[in-house]
């Protein structure tokens, strides 16, 4: 499993191709080959890019629910909408497929942004509007995900 560090400020260019920076590529280094998945993130309006592995293992997860339940049908849909596979090019550039960059707004700011083991594409004031967004919540968000009080080793 990756678990991938940085928030990178970068430029799409007019074709939407994205210079991924060195720092993040290296870290990427194990997953170029494979490639990677490129989809709408389901709580905001940026982009998730997931190397293929653990794109594949998301969807093992994802074909072990029950095709005969309307809502897992609908989430399976919706989770999917626009999916496409990318990779880097040989000078480093990810191209963001045009429907997906209209979907997250993405112009010419672009803040990339690790979250563990795949990679958030945002437009870089979405970004900055969510991070201050979630400022002021962020201690009570802290405390309910992480603060339980049965666990014995804490993060601090």
């Amino acid at each position: 499993m990756l678990n991938l560090i940085g928030t990178y400020e970068c430029k799409a260019d007019v074709k939407g191709r994205v210079m991924v920076p060195n720092a993040l590529k290296k870290q990427l280094n194990p997953a170029l080959a494979d490639g990677f998945v490129i989809k709408r993130a389901v709580f905001q309006n940026c982009l998730e890019l997931y190397p293929m592995k653990e794109w594949n293992a998301l969807m093992e997860k994802m074909n072990a629910l029950n095709r005969f339940n309307r809502k897992n049908v609908d989430f399976i849909r919706r989770f999917t909408a626009g999916v496409k596979t990318v990779n880097l090019d040989s000078t480093g550039r990810l191209n963001i497929p045009k429907d997906l960059a209209v979907f997250a707004g993405i112009d010419k700011e672009v803040v990339v942004s690790s979250a563990i083991n795949i990679v958030e594409i945002w437009d870089k004031n979405k970004y900055e509007q969510a991070i201050n967004d979630a400022a002021n919540d962020f201690a009570d968000l802290a405390e309910d995900v992480m603060g339980d009080a049965n666990t014995i080793d804490g993060i601090s």
